[in-house]
């Protein structure tokens, strides 16, 4: 009885998939762009699945976590893996020297990699 257990439980991992993880930043980089004003570009990789299961967006964080920007992404990149996205014009105030990128994703939320990033200039 037990090996039977054992081996219905072995099989349901077998034929369950391979869910895609959290969405990671895994570069950035950050141009001035005019007075007080940044371009951010992106680079997530995350493994989407589809249309329910896909990194949604990303976000540039003030050092205190107050949002400075958004950069949404409307549609999963299955076969573009990692993949890189920018937003422009996103205001900083003057005192700040760092930012937090971080990514979403519609399943996990925001837990994979984040990255902390020295704004140039500052």
């Amino acid at each position: 009885m037990r090996y039977l257990i054992f081996a219905c439980l072995l099989g349901l991992l077998l034929v369950t998939p391979a869910a895609a993880g959290p969405a990671d930043v895994v570069s950035v980089s950050v141009a001035v762009s005019g007075p007080g004003q940044y371009r951010f570009s992106v680079t997530v990789r995350h493994a989407d699945e589809g249309w329910d299961h896909y990194a949604d967006r990303w976000e540039v964080l003030h050092p205190d976590g107050t949002l400075l920007g958004t950069r949404t992404l409307y549609h999963p990149h299955v076969d573009e893996q990692p993949f890189t996205r920018d937003l422009s014009g996103v205001s900083i105030p003057d005192d700040i020297t760092t930012v937090v990128v971080r990514a979403h994703d519609a399943v996990h939320g925001f837990s994979g990699v984040t990255q902390t990033v020295t704004l140039p200039g500052r």
